[in-house]
């Protein structure tokens, strides 16, 4: 049975980005609202001011189209994955890169944290999820099962299980201590 859809008022447009030099892939607000970080296929991760609409950062450092970027659950971190093989972890006010995630054999897809911040998941074209150490970028397990690319990758809520979406045509869901 079909439900009417509640009255919603229009919606209006608050605010237009502007300033990636081609087609941007990834779009998120911080945990507070106040930013938004963006990733595109110009090499670079921006991060803006909400409320004036202003770029705050540009990062760069990737080689290839950026097509994930999340803020940490605390705002202060960003990981970006890039058809590069990379994930990059940045500091969201200042800019500085982190540290780089160098495991997958191909494009990533996809990278998330862990609600603690912990931790890292990736997922790539070489249809494996890693999960890494977000304090020392150490490789800690590498999930393999899939068939085909791995899509998109994150954490539950309680940091005890990761899901996986591929092109296997499947969605997956693992225990991080045991794999």
């Amino acid at each position: 049975q079909h439900r009417p859809l509640p009255d919603l008022p229009h919606p209006a447009l608050v605010r237009t980005f502007s300033g990636h030099g081609s087609t941007v892939y990834s779009a998120m607000f911080s945990p507070d609202g106040a930013r938004v970080v963006s990733g595109s296929d110009d090499k670079t991760i921006r991060v803006w001011d909400v409320a004036t609409g202003l770029l705050l950062q540009t990062l760069t450092g990737h080689s290839n189209r950026i097509v994930s970027t999340v803020f940490s659950s605390d705002g202060m971190r960003i990981v970006s994955a890039s058809y590069d093989k990379t994930s990059r972890l940045w500091d969201s006010v200042s800019g500085v890169l982190l540290m780089i995630l160098i495991g997958h054999e191909d494009k990533v897809n996809s990278a998330a944290f862990s609600s603690d911040g912990a931790c890292v998941v990736s997922g790539s074209d070489d249809k494996t999820v890693r999960v890494w150490d977000a304090a020392t970028g150490h490789l800690v397990r590498t999930l393999i099962g899939h068939e085909n690319r791995v899509t998109s990758t994150a954490f539950s809520p309680d940091g005890t299980r990761i899901v996986s979406a591929s092109m296997d045509e499947t969605v997956r869901i693992w225990d991080v201590a045991s794999g």
